[in-house]
């Protein structure tokens, strides 16, 4: 696979990939299925999403050996890594606060028994992220690296851990190859071999289960059955020339500097509403929309506007010929999105470290971030509850906003 930059929402991948992408999409939701039901077939793994930041690189350069860290500028055309404390002092493009995560990251990570391991991670907290905070009546140490604040309860080996730490990171990617241009990415990671150390706190990102206690009950897993059903028979109503006469309309979105009237971008529109009811009819208005106010608005000139008008109309023609299509495709979508909340709700009731939103009112429980599924070719995608981390994303207050 690719450099692991970017993942996509297993409801896109009929969008992304087309009919491939939709037959594959619902794979996952049966082997998932499987899986949880305490008989799948090993043919998809499980890692959960940690939401810290920054990411990071850290290994052995594949030429020369040298120990090294690096954001994601390492696949620049010309790559990017540090491989001393004073080149990353000395690295104007680095902010402090990002300079001195780095700076704490080589220190202690260079002590790590790399081999010739290139793995990747998200920071989790640094010397000074971490608090002990009440939440409820119970005592916790907490870190927010991001949206999410994670609380370990204090007293428990966890939270001993984690507070006896300088550093703490949650590897889940690692990476092969001679070169750094040649690198490629799997998921997962053996991060027995790195060592210990006390001042490192980390953790790979593997969905582990030691209680059992996701597997999906009887009234779930009926759902599941029943909703993955019907997405069959919805995804048969979806066909290849279509899927590829909706891209030449995106296509032409986005040649014409309109690329917020495409589909997705619509999706994701309604998803940061807080809600996932996407349709045909409501797809042509936002269009419509779109147009009038972000590109037509403003142009001064009558003429031009007039020229982008007829534009509009010949895209919005091009998408009323393509009514059952899209009609297909947002009932897909929703029965996509139904079949993999069931299966993330089970996922969810498994927790290692606890997971909070600090609202204006206090705190309020959360669900991790999400999960990736990799299928047996290496295949990724993400299996997000987007309407609750969206939300929790633009509302939450962050400790860094202080």
């Amino acid at each position: 696979m690719a450099k692991n930059l970017h993942l996509e929402h297993l409801e896109d991948e009929i969008i992304n990939n087309g009919i491939n992408g939709g037959r594959n999409a619902i794979n996952f939701l049966r082997e998932l299925r499987n899986m949880l039901k305490g008989h799948g077939s090993k043919r998809v793994n499980m890692t959960v999403k940690w939401d810290g930041a920054p990411a990071i690189w850290c290994g052995k350069h594949p030429e020369d050996g040298r120990f090294f860290v690096a954001k994601k500028s390492l696949f620049n055309k010309t790559p990017l890594f540090y491989t001393s404390e004073s080149e990353i002092k000395n690295a104007s493009e680095l902010s402090g606060t990002l300079k001195d995560k780095f700076l704490e990251a080589y220190k202690h990570f260079s002590k790590l028994s790399w081999g010739d391991k290139i793995l990747q991670g998200d920071l989790m907290f640094t010397s000074g992220d971490k608090s002990t905070e009440k939440i409820g009546n119970l005592s916790y140490i907490t870190f927010q690296p991001n949206t999410i604040k994670y609380a370990a309860l204090v007293g428990s080996p966890l939270a001993d851990a984690i507070d006896n730490a300088d550093i703490g990171v949650v590897w889940h990617t690692t990476y092969t190859g001679t070169t750094i241009a040649d690198l490629s990415a799997s998921f997962g990671v053996d991060i027995s071999t790195l060592g210990h150390s006390n001042s490192i706190w980390m953790d790979d990102a593997s969905y582990k289960d030691v209680s059992g206690n996701s597997a999906m009950t009887a009234k779930e897993s009926v759902l599941l059955s029943s909703s993955l059903s019907n997405l069959g028979k919805t995804f048969r109503k979806i066909t290849k020339n279509d899927l590829n006469r909706m891209r030449k309309i995106m296509d032409t979105f986005a040649s014409k500097s309109a690329v917020g009237a495409s589909y997705k971008t619509y999706v994701n529109s309604k998803i940061r509403s807080g809600t996932f009811n996407p349709s045909y009819a409501d797809y042509l208005k936002y269009v419509d929309k779109y147009y009038e106010t972000k590109i037509i608005k403003k142009v001064k000139m009558e003429k031009t506007k007039q020229m982008k008008r007829e534009i509009k109309q010949q895209l919005l023609a091009e998408i009323r010929r393509l009514k059952k299509f899209f009609i297909a495709l947002t009932e897909f979508q929703r029965l996509m999105i139904e079949s993999k909340q069931i299966i993330i709700d089970a996922l969810n009731r498994v927790k290692s470290i606890g997971t909070f939103v600090k609202t204006s009112t206090g705190y309020k429980v959360v669900n991790p971030e999400g999960y990736v599924a990799i299928d047996k070719e290496g295949n990724a995608v993400k299996l997000v509850d987007r309407m609750e981390f969206s939300l929790n994303n633009f509302t939450v207050a962050k400790d860094w906003d202080k």
